[in-house]
């Protein structure tokens, strides 16, 4: 392809795909060096950084390359939409979903177990043991049901939020993750 290759744009966070454009190598390299997403324009026959004039860069977070070694997977952090149209991916499809912030919440907190860091709330779970991990998913499960039957939906948004913080937590501790609850419950719905 005169040298080029196409270059897949995936949110890392939601795993959306945003959009495709053509590396070359200078491209590629100048990516790498700047951590921006930058293309070779076809149309323009030069390169062009996304986000260049509009200010919505794409943060790259990993680049990977399939198979047969002639397409590029970049993980990225968007800034602002993707698309020159405004929409968040050049399919127009939405790229919003706050679920997907729980695979960050869960590396977050992997993290801060590796880490330990002084000062972190999850750090001192972590030091207090599992007893007062699971502790507190107890206390959050029990604080979840009384705001299911008595509470207001903000309140029991709240505990269940803290609920499935303390669970990620415990789970973290343990050597499991969302997944392996995933997992669990994928082989049940059979």
């Amino acid at each position: 392809m005169d040298g080029l290759v196409p270059a897949i744009i995936q949110d890392e966070l939601t795993s959306k795909v945003l959009m495709l454009g053509f590396m070359n190598e200078e491209a590629f390299n100048k990516t790498k060096e700047t951590g921006k997403v930058t293309f070779y324009s076809r149309t323009k026959k030069r390169l062009w950084t996304k986000g260049e004039e509009s200010g919505n860069f794409m943060h790259v977070v990993s680049v990977l390359t399939d198979c047969d070694n002639d397409t590029l997977l970049i993980k990225v952090k968007p800034v602002g939409p993707v698309c020159h149209t405004g929409a968040d991916t050049c399919w127009s499809e939405s790229n919003q979903g706050d679920f997907f912030f729980l695979n960050f919440l869960q590396k977050f907190i992997q993290q801060r177990f590796v880490e330990m860091p002084e000062g972190s709330y999850t750090t001192s779970l972590f030091r207090k043991g599992v007893n007062r991990m699971a502790q507190k998913v107890g206390e959050e499960a029990v604080e979840t049901v009384i705001e299911a039957t008595n509470g207001t939906d903000e309140m029991f948004l709240y505990e269940a939020s803290d609920l499935l913080y303390h669970l990620i937590v415990l789970l973290t501790s343990k050597g499991y993750s969302l997944d392996d609850l995933g997992r669990e419950l994928k082989k049940r719905h059979k």
